[in-house]
């Protein structure tokens, strides 16, 4: 295995992590419409986050 950088080395982190997302829900097989139901979930519970910063 080489240890060359590459374009994703060099990306933002929420690149990377979006990433990292897309190959854990496709590996694991799972259906794409539960996976935008759970984002959608996952984007509201994190606005919420965003709106009270001092509960983490």
């Amino acid at each position: 295995m080489s240890n060359a950088p590459t374009s994703l080395d060099n990306a933002p982190a929420e690149i990377k992590l979006a990433v990292d997302l897309i190959c854990l829900l496709e590996d694991n097989d799972i259906d794409p419409q539960i996976v935008l139901s759970a984002l959608d979930i996952v984007r509201h519970d994190f606005e919420k986050k965003l709106q009270s910063p001092s509960s983490k």
